[in-house]
């Protein structure tokens, strides 16, 4: 008996294929692309994740030895803060404005002074209901639509079931954490009616049988439990082994996501960082992310590098600190230490004798001054901060993995499980099949080994001055951020 489990990413779909103790036996990956019709925006043919399902899955399949036949369960977890109108059909009327996209900066109303303590989440126009407001304006040929994020609109296109689970709620500005359910208010301020959003139930609940339908976009049999699914901030620290307080996930992804569990529902009064519901018990406290392994794949592409192991082999030849080089991660818009969406991504510092290792090591320092940031927010705001663990693509980087922990000056976890979200998914299906009784013993159930990076005490100094140069940076170019995101 098999579990398959889906990551929708930025960058491409990833299957992982788990036996029902959840020791993953294949894996596989199929790439698509980004759209960036103007500055601030991005977008994705969701078209392009139904047809990265089946070659995906497939392959993982084969990789596994597995046939179809002996798949139990199929979960979906993917990108979240993304946001797709569909028909009444679930087919989509326009492309998906995904995560990073910012468009939607004049869509925020004016929200109740109470906004951040019942939602956990910071205003900004990254969110779902900013989206709608922005599509609801612009788009053409919406009416009667429906809105899903990414994770939900596979799991109709899959089930046939108009669901979300209660993590990807809490990010569209519009859940309240205490009633676990949209606010009227908060929906009429925005203008959305509750029957234009999907449902809501627990992220290992069974969405629904695997249609006909569904099945010949995937591959799989016909009638097995598809779960919820949840977003990628989520099922990645569980599939790393998150499942309870006392550690703070790092993941580098195409966006680079750091937070904590929590038992209680903390509330950033600087807005820093989200509460969100999560799978297993507790409350996921978290920045959202910014532009990280996806800022690494965009300087290798400018600098001509030919992977990001020749990438880390030039950062690995300039010192700590660049050399006085700093970079602010901010392609996207800042999430640190602010949130400043109209903000851009700079390099600073730089004279005729830096070269291409200055900027390599400059890009993965900004990336860790912004995880400090966060790392620092959560400590004071009392979130169990026992390790520090990194999970992702990125951290398969020994250089990027020393910076951040000679940055912290503390020990850091890597865990040897690189693509987790997936595994997580399979968890929350391997619930919704009866296989497991909750989230929390799904993750408990699969050992994901770590390995451990010291820091080296003779690079503290120069991670300091580099630090400060960061923020003096960020509060320098203050001056240069516009408001005007719509455009």
């Amino acid at each position: 008996m098999a579990i398959v489990g889906i990551d929708v990413g930025t960058q491409s779909l990833k299957a992982v294929v788990t036996g029902d103790d959840l020791t993953v036996l294949g894996e596989a990956a199929t790439a698509y692309g980004v759209d960036h019709p103007r500055p601030g925006w991005a977008q994705q043919d969701p078209i392009a994740w139904e047809e990265a399902l089946a070659p995906a899955i497939a392959d993982a399949l084969a990789r596994a030895q597995v046939a179809p036949a002996q798949v139990a369960a199929l979960g979906v977890a993917g990108q979240l803060d993304g946001c797709v109108a569909v028909g009444a059909d679930g087919q989509p009327l326009g492309p998906c404005l995904i995560w990073m996209d910012r468009r939607a900066g004049r869509e925020l109303p004016e929200l109740p002074p109470d906004f951040r303590e019942r939602t956990g989440t910071t205003a900004d126009p990254g969110h779902m209901a900013a989206k709608i407001a922005w599509l609801r304006r612009h788009a053409q040929g919406l009416a009667g639509a429906r809105f899903h994020q990414p994770v939900s609109y596979l799991v109709e296109r899959l089930s046939g079931e108009f669901v979300m689970d209660h993590g990807l709620a809490s990010t569209t500005m519009l859940y309240g954490l205490e009633r676990r359910d949209f606010e009227a208010d908060l929906l009429a301020r925005f203008a959305i009616d509750r029957a234009e959003l999907p449902r809501l139930a627990d992220a290992a609940q069974v969405a629904g049988p695997l249609t006909d339908g569904g099945a010949a976009l995937c591959g799989l049999p016909a009638g097995i439990p598809v779960a919820v699914g949840t977003g990628d901030d989520f099922a990645t620290p569980l599939g790393a082994g998150v499942a309870a307080p006392g550690v703070i996930a790092c993941v580098l992804g195409t966006a680079e996501v750091v937070g904590g569990l929590s038992q209680r529902a903390v509330i950033d009064p600087a807005g820093l960082v989200e509460t969100h519901a999560y799978a297993a018990p507790g409350y996921f406290v978290e920045n959202p992310g910014w532009l990280s392994g996806g800022a690494v794949a965009w300087l290798r592409a400018v600098i001509g590098a030919c992977d990001d192991e020749e990438l880390d082999r030039w950062a690995e030849g300039a010192p700590p600190g660049a050399g006085g080089v700093t970079f602010l991660p901010a392609l996207s818009g800042a999430m640190a230490p602010e949130w400043v969406a109209s903000a851009r991504g700079c390099f600073y510092g730089m004279s005729p004798g830096h070269g291409r290792g200055h900027l390599a090591r400059a890009l993965l320092e900004g990336c860790a001054f912004a995880m400090r940031d966060v790392v620092d927010r959560l400590v004071l705001l009392g979130v169990p901060a026992g390790a520090i663990l990194l999970a992702g693509g990125g951290a398969r980087s020994r250089i990027w993995s020393q910076i951040r922990a000679d940055l912290l000056g503390r020990p850091i976890q890597v865990s040897r499980v690189v693509d987790a979200c997936p595994l997580g998914a399979a968890m929350l299906a391997a619930v919704a099949a009866g296989l497991a009784p909750d989230p929390a013993a799904a993750a408990a159930r699969a050992v994901v080994e770590r390995d451990e990076v010291e820091p080296d005490p003779r690079a503290r100094g120069a991670y300091e001055d580099a630090y400060g140069r960061y923020r003096a940076l960020f509060e320098s170019l203050r001056p240069m951020f516009t408001r005007d995101t719509d455009r």
